[in-house]
């Protein structure tokens, strides 16, 4: 008897090719593959509109890398059409800024892998095997210089996209950064990049970084003369050895007012320098004359709102009169509108409450802000920079102890690990040195319970 032979079904057949095909996406290296946890929709958000403000002025090294983090944000966020659009786009991107007449190289390896994913999650799988054969290729014209290391240009790729998605990684991304150099010295902007992670790292230290990174910062200084960003950093590492530096710091904001507006231009670490080391006024009358040239720019309304804050409500004193409340209050309204979905907004909306705090009758104003903000649907990580910030302002302004440890109590009692959950328990350890009453005791067995979670 002559056996017939078995047909595999077609869907079969599919899926076994489906699987295979995702085995091999999951060995790329790019933004899909690469472990940034769970970020929230409105960290995306933030990230993307933080994006948007960097703009895309010629000579910015970083325009491929920027598409590439927008095209995958968009597809984070639901948005199909917009991750096509921007991952479509990088390509060209990095052509323009590496300035380039090859229309393909290592640079885009990662933004292959991209495409080759995102074709994949539409359903797309001769595409997506398209742009995994197009990863092979480049691979193999452009092997890494190192047998056991990733190609540099991957290596710089998600060192940046860790530097600007996870702010909390700045070690890990100048290892990433120097593990790229390693391969190839001669990239300036990934030694700009790296030094500038390093510094970030020691961004809220009153002291100077160490010699060695200062010796990093001089050599990227000279390789990259025309950094403005990299002439802050140095300024401001000078001042805090006690150098005095006004006349250069007002020298060098003629070159950062004559620059292409752009988150990446310096300005806003630089009127940090100018309320550290000069005075905040001149830093309000710098973003001032910054706006003054550029009304319509967002990003120097948000960098003039963040100085009549630091004015008003870090600074805070008889000299103050209505007209910089006014103009402060009228900056901070206009800044929550023109970043209206975000962590950012929320921040935004604390530093207008606490403005109306500080200012002539505006207590209820404040009072107003903070319970709309307490009734809002958060996230746990804005819930409790909320309770932080509502916390502070019942004891400093409302003179309201008792309700200041609830609402420290509360941020301390949210599982995330943060600057505000490690303030509001200090704040609680120091009531339990000054406090004699029963509220002591309470305050005791909330830590220890605290403890016993963590």
């Amino acid at each position: 008897m002559v056996s017939r032979g078995w047909k595999v079904p077609e869907w079969a057949c599919a899926a076994q090719s489906q699987s295979t095909l995702e085995v091999k996406l999951k060995a790329l290296q790019c933004h899909f593959t690469w472990d940034f946890d769970n970020n929230s929709r409105s960290k995306l958000v933030r990230v993307n509109e933080d994006l948007e403000d960097i703009g895309t002025e010629e000579g910015n090294s970083w325009l491929g890398h920027i598409s590439n983090l927008q095209g995958y944000i968009h597809y984070q966020l639901g948005s199909t059409e917009d991750a096509r659009r921007f991952f479509s786009g990088a390509a060209e991107a990095f052509r323009r800024s590496r300035n380039s007449d090859s229309d393909e190289g290592p640079w885009l390896l990662v933004n292959y892998g991209n495409l080759a994913w995102l074709h994949f999650h539409l359903g797309e799988q001769a595409e997506s095997q398209t742009y995994l054969s197009k990863v092979d290729t480049l691979l193999n014209k452009y092997p890494s210089p190192s047998q056991d290391e990733l190609h540099p240009e991957i290596y710089a790729e998600k060192a940046w996209t860790l530097m600007t998605l996870r702010r909390d990684k700045k070690l890990l991304v100048a290892d990433y950064f120097q593990r790229a150099i390693r391969m190839q010295p001669d990239m300036v902007e990934w030694n700009t990049s790296q030094v500038i992670a390093l510094i970030n790292a020691y961004k809220y230290s009153d002291t100077p970084v160490e010699k060695k990174i200062m010796k990093k910062l001089k050599m990227a200084k000279e390789q990259d003369p025309e950094n403005l960003y990299l002439a802050v950093y140095d300024l401001e590492q000078r001042a805090k050895k006690g150098e005095r530096i006004e006349d250069e710091a007002r020298e060098l904001a003629s070159k950062v007012l004559r620059n292409p507006v752009s988150s990446y231009s310096g300005m806003k670490v630089l009127l940090w320098v100018y309320k550290s080391y000069v005075s905040v006024d001149e830093a309000i009358d710098l973003a001032e004359e910054a706006l003054k040239k550029h009304p319509d720019e967002r990003y120097l309304k948000s960098c003039a709102a963040l100085c009549y804050r630091w004015r008003i409500v870090e600074k805070s004193d008889s000299r103050l009169n209505k007209s910089k409340t006014d103009r402060a209050v009228s900056l901070h309204k206009e800044v929550i509108s023109l970043y209206p979905q975000t962590s950012s907004s929320l921040l935004n909306k604390i530093d207008l409450a606490n403005i109306y705090a500080k200012s002539y009758h505006g207590v209820a104003e404040a009072e107003k802000i903070y319970q709309e903000l307490l009734e809002m649907d958060l996230e746990p990580a804005e819930e409790q920079m909320i309770y932080h910030y509502y916390a502070n302002y019942l004891f400093y302004d409302r003179k309201d102890p008792h309700r200041s440890t609830e609402y420290h109590m509360k941020a301390a009692e949210i599982q995330e690990q943060s600057h505000f959950q490690n303030y509001s328990i200090q704040f609680l350890k120091k009531i339990i040195k000054t406090n004699t009453t029963r509220r002591r005791r309470e305050i005791e067995e909330f830590l220890a319970n605290l403890r016993g979670k963590s």
